[in-house]
């Protein structure tokens, strides 16, 4: 994959960098998102401008910036939701901007996407909103349809008899799961998760770490995850990437970002909120002491 000119991580050697350049004595493994120079506007405001990212295979990468700061912006524009003003957006090593619409869509089957608040269809049961990519995608009996999505719904930790229920019968943390299980219909290499734990209680956040931390560990997942949780950070991150000034300020395992000098990264990693965190006593996810800054994905070689 072409992954244009290298970019600055924050502060530690041992982050990760350009595809191919050493890592604590390892090869970095490959980009699964590259974005390059992305200008995104609206209205004549501009939001990102001149953004660089890079997002590599089998990692988890939280994403993290102040309010309107475009986190949510850029997840929708790599998506394909958004339309940007310039740059590159590659996936998979596929420039974007000039595969075939065939090509798009099987970009597009290997990625599952987990919205702000669920985003379930209220009108449809959860067994029918874990369908819905397969519906668009797939070409499958009622019978299979309905296995699969069984089996996803297990797979997130959800019992069998939420199945029929709609979305106004669930839980805040049950209709997470219901979503996270239509993002996995399709068996995707890459899942987007935009504030996976907000609105939830804090233990109702740590169990659901743990899930996304079990299941990218046994599905071999490429995590992209927006997300204001220090504990999350913390906990299932290998790196962080933190937008400011409409552009990536720095990325790195958790490590850099208590090393930087910028202010708006001092203030967030420093501030009273983040007072209870001890970097030499991680959170602990599975019962195992998760994040401690991993600068490179747990499956790398």
């Amino acid at each position: 994959m072409k992954s244009g000119r290298p970019l600055p991580e924050a502060g530690l050697a041992s982050s990760l960098g350009q595809s191919g350049r050493l890592i604590r004595g390892r090869s970095a493994p490959p980009i699964a998102i590259c974005v390059r120079d992305l200008v995104v506007g609206f209205g004549g405001q501009p939001i990102m401008q001149g953004l660089d990212l890079d997002v590599y295979k089998g990692e988890v990468l939280g994403v993290v910036g102040g309010s309107g700061t475009g986190k949510s912006v850029l997840t929708r524009t790599i998506l394909g939701l958004l339309r940007k003003q310039s740059g590159r957006i590659e996936i998979f090593g596929a420039d974007l901007d000039s595969v075939s619409a065939g090509e798009y869509d099987s970009i597009e089957r290997r990625i599952g996407v987990m919205f702000q608040g669920g985003a379930l269809f209220s009108g449809l049961t959860v067994k029918q909103n874990v369908q819905v990519p397969m519906r668009e995608h797939l070409q499958l009996s009622a019978r299979l349809a309905d296995d699969l999505a069984m089996l996803k719904i297990q797979l997130v930790g959800l019992d069998l008899d939420a199945a029929d229920k709609f979305p106004s019968e669930l839980s805040g943390g049950m209709i997470k799961r219901a979503a996270l299980a239509r993002a996995l219909a399709l068996d995707p290499e890459l899942v987007f998760l935009d504030e996976p734990t907000s609105g939830l209680d804090p233990i109702g956040a740590a169990e659901f770490d743990a899930l996304i931390a079990t299941l990218q560990k046994t599905l071999g997942l490429t995590v992209f995850m927006v997300t204001h949780d220090l504990d999350s950070l913390y906990a299932i991150c290998d790196r962080i990437a933190a937008l400011a000034e409409g552009k990536v300020i720095a990325a790195g395992p958790i490590e850099a970002m208590l090393a930087s000098e910028h202010p708006w990264l001092r203030s967030y990693f420093h501030g009273k909120r983040a007072r209870q965190f001890d970097p030499s006593v991680a959170p602990r996810v599975g019962g195992v002491p998760a994040g401690n800054g991993r600068a490179y994905p747990r499956d790398a070689p």
